[in-house]
């Protein structure tokens, strides 16, 4: 079982985060990213245990269009400051996973310059997909070559050159040694060869057998890339729709049927433990997606309590608003003030503090089978268990509080979540009150199991 399985990550976009400047002028380094040292107290307040940085290393524009896998991005600072910080986070008891952007590259990139300079005769024309001299490509090159979805800015790498997968697979080795990092996040996994996959997992498990690799699914079946022989986790993009949506159409089957439908009885991705988010850096925050605000804490209260490894988008915990433009998805990634920021109305992140101590306490909201109890529009109930464990999760969109009804077989329910309040069975069955817009976490036996609010 991966240490994921039982983390909270905390997703940071480095470049905005730091509001680093939008170019490159790949002059001196400016350790801009240090700030998050002062960050530290606030995530362990929060419960994080693992930071997903996304791209840290030296790029030319967005962090996607890498110029450099060996050195961090100047605009964030160098090498040594980096492992500085990842040593730090270790130190305080949080995971580093790195962005590993192994589809393609940017133009800035030294073999495709060389390309550019040397033409035919230079030795990296077979290390990108598809390149030739047939034609020019549309950024005025005397050649073509593949890109990622027509962004020419993106060039594609040819992942069955055997020194392009050496040069990658060594990249990754000396941010192992380097940052010591505990795992990657694959960017565009549904573009890049399988053979490549099964290069880097045996790659990194030789080195270090807990090391965590996560790709980045849209659509698909997810098990087609996590599984045994490639990675051991995929985003979770149909909750992810599933959270907010089922909340802004006051439809709770919605999600209901996703949850079953992927970890229930018959679920199709029971035994994987998939990275689950309300928001990411593609995305808009779950703040400007929700229509009714009063549901920011039930969606976390999901997120936090369904099968899977939960994931706060920085600032999202403090409710920071967000949506993408036709243009540009720089309002999703603001640079953000950690003094400004504990100025804000605190009720989000006591929430998400109180929702991961409850996870970390609980073994059967990490690893129990999942199970809808009752569905309607605006409740849900739905069962995490392991033999010795039994958690139900209750859930109310409504704008009043309603009395919700469900069997179950405790002869005590604990309320965990709201002041550890006592519920008796009635014959098999409990009726309790749930107020608007809130939830509670009722587990069962309380007396055998460690619990200090």
């Amino acid at each position: 079982m991966s240490w994921a399985q039982d983390a909270v990550f905390y997703h940071i976009y480095p470049l905005g985060f730091c509001g680093a400047p939008e170019y490159n002028d790949f002059a001196n380094p400016v350790p801009r990213l240090d700030k998050l040292y002062d960050w530290i107290p606030h995530l362990k307040a929060l419960g994080i245990t693992a930071v997903y940085f996304g791209p840290v290393f030296q790029s030319t524009r967005h962090g996607y269009d890498t110029a450099d896998y060996y050195r961090v991005d100047g605009r964030l600072g160098d090498n040594d400051s980096f492992a500085k910080l990842c040593d730090a986070l270790h130190q305080n008891g949080i995971r580093v996973v790195l962005d590993g952007v192994f589809n393609h590259v940017g133009r800035d990139f030294w073999a495709f310059q060389d390309v550019q300079k040397n033409g035919q005769s230079s030795p990296y024309c077979g290390w990108f997909h598809n390149l030739n001299f047939g034609g020019p490509s549309p950024m005025g090159d005397p050649f073509w070559y593949d890109s990622w979805q027509g962004h020419y800015e993106l060039v594609k790498l040819n992942l069955r050159h055997p020194d392009v997968v050496r040069h990658l697979l060594d990249a990754v080795g000396m941010w192992m040694d380097r940052f010591r990092i505990d795992g990657l996040r694959l960017d565009a996994a549904d573009c890049v060869d399988f053979d490549f996959f099964r290069a880097l997992k045996g790659y990194v498990r030789e080195r270090n057998p807990d090391f965590w690799l996560m790709g980045e699914i849209i659509h698909g079946d997810y098990a087609r890339w996590a599984n045994p022989e490639l990675l051991d986790s995929v985003t979770n993009y149909e909750c992810w729709k599933g959270l907010w949506s089922a909340h802004n159409t006051k439809n709770y089957f919605e999600i209901a049927h996703s949850l079953q439908r992927q970890f229930g009885p018959d679920g199709i991705y029971k035994n994987l433990a998939l990275y689950s988010f309300a928001d990411n850096h593609d995305v808009n925050r779950l703040a400007s997606q929700l229509t009714n605000r009063r549901h920011l804490e039930n969606v976390y209260t999901i997120l936090y309590t369904m099968p899977g490894i939960p994931s706060v988008y920085y600032g999202s915990e403090w409710a920071v608003e967000g949506a993408r433009t036709r243009e540009s998805d720089a309002p999703l990634r603001p640079c953000l003030e950690l003094a400004e920021m504990e100025s804000r109305d605190q009720t989000l992140c006591a929430h998400l503090s109180r929702l991961a101590r409850i996870r970390a306490a609980f073994p059967a909201l990490r690893y129990g089978d999942f199970e809808n109890v009752v569905i309607k529009n605006e409740q849900l109930v739905y069962r995490r268990a392991t033999p010795e464990q039994r958690v139900y999760v209750l859930l109310n969109l409504a704008e009043e509080e309603i009395h919700l009804e469900f069997p179950h077989q405790e002869p005590v329910l604990q309320d965990v979540l709201n002041g550890d309040a006592i519920f008796h069975n009635d014959g098999g069955r409990t009726w309790l009150p749930v107020p608007p817009c809130s939830a509670r976490i009722l587990v069962g036996a309380p007396d055998r199991f460690a619990w200090s609010g």
